[in-house]
Order: C-alpha cells, then structure tokens, then sequence
C-alpha cells in the first residue's frame, strides 16, 4: 500500500470519526431525538417545547459520576431543577459490554439506590444520540431553553477532579446557565471544554 493511499485512508477514517461525533452549536436549534427511558416510555425532545431541558450524560462506573452522586450533590441538582419545572434527562450511551451500560431492571435498581431526582433516565446503547450531540464525557452536560435552543454545553462545573470535596468551592454552570436564562441575562458562560471519563460507545 503505498504511502498516498494510507494517509487518504487515515484521513477519511479521522473524518468519520468527526462526523460521528459532531459538536452540536451553541445557540441554534438543539437536534431533535426520541430515547426510551429505563421504564420502557418513549421521550422525544421536541415533547418538552416551552421548559428548560438538561441533558447528562452517565455512566456510574465512571468516578467523575460517582464524585456527584455519592455525596448526593447530581441529585440535589436534579431536583433543585425540576423543582423549577425543568425537565432533566439522564443518558447512558453505554454500548452492550462496555462500563456503565445496564440492563432495565438493574438501572431502575440503581435510579432507587441513589435517590436519582431525573425525570428520566434514557438508554442510548447504540449512541446515535451522544454522537449527534458530539457527548464525550461522562458527565457531558446540555441546557436547552424553552424555545428549543442550546444555551450551554460542556463540564458541569468549574473544577475538574474525581473529588467531592471540590464541589462546593466550584461554579456549577448548569444552575448559573438557567438562572441567569430564566432572569432574561445573557448566559456568561455559554460553553467550556467537558471533564470526565470517556462515553463508552
């Protein structure tokens, strides 16, 4: 194989790879989608339309995850938000064998052992859904506006460790995302670099 067709070939499979996992824009339209959540129903995107969404993606073997969950703070979160009607949605695009993926009856076990305060958690096992939104960590976090727009992607907070002692010194850019959203601001900071482990596609 000569050197002109390999350096094609790796360029194309770079591509792909970019393609497949294509950045979504901040500030336009977030991509519609329809997941099944753990407890069998069917939840398309477009079905919240005029509430804030937050999309997180999880993997609870991954102790980026279990710095939030352990302490209780994802789930203090998750419903201090709902709390204010917005509609949280977890995702797992966890493929078939890789860390993090479960089966229905052991999420639905794990959702009752951590208190998760999610309005749903969906599976992805195929990652169509962390590939459209380009998801690369766990957490990867989304705030989409009540018209349908994302406001703010990436980290979910301003320090980037596995420790949750860190969470209280840090900004955590989802509650400033929508408060200031919701007060008619201009979101400050609209979009940072995501921490965590790998999605496992």
């Amino acid at each position: 194989m000569s050197k002109h067709v390999f350096s094609l070939m790796v360029l194309t499979m770079a591509l792909s790879v970019a393609c497949a996992r294509a950045q979504v824009t901040t500030g336009e339209p977030a991509p519609e989608f329809t997941l099944t959540d753990t407890k069998g129903t069917a939840h398309n995107l477009s079905d919240f339309r005029g509430k804030y969404v937050v999309l997180e993606w999880v993997n609870h073997g991954c102790p980026f995850v279990v710095k939030f969950y352990k302490p209780g703070e994802m789930q203090k979160l998750q419903a201090e938000m709902t709390g204010q009607d917005v509609v949280w949605l977890s995702i797992c695009s966890s493929a078939k064998g890789k860390q993090g993926h479960m089966s229905n009856d052991d999420w639905n076990a794990k959702i009752e052992e951590t208190g998760t305060a999610a309005t749903a958690v969906l599976i992805d096992e195929d990652g169509t859904v962390g590939k459209l939104y380009g998801a690369r960590t766990t957490p990867h976090m989304y705030v989409i506006d009540p018209a349908g727009n994302l406001i703010y992607q990436g980290a979910i907070d301003s320090i980037r460790s596995t420790n949750s002692d860190d969470i209280a010194d840090a900004e955590n850019y989802i509650r400033s995302a929508v408060a200031q959203h919701m007060a008619g601001e201009q979101v400050v900071v609209a979009e940072t670099q995501a921490y965590g482990c790998g999605v496992k596609y």
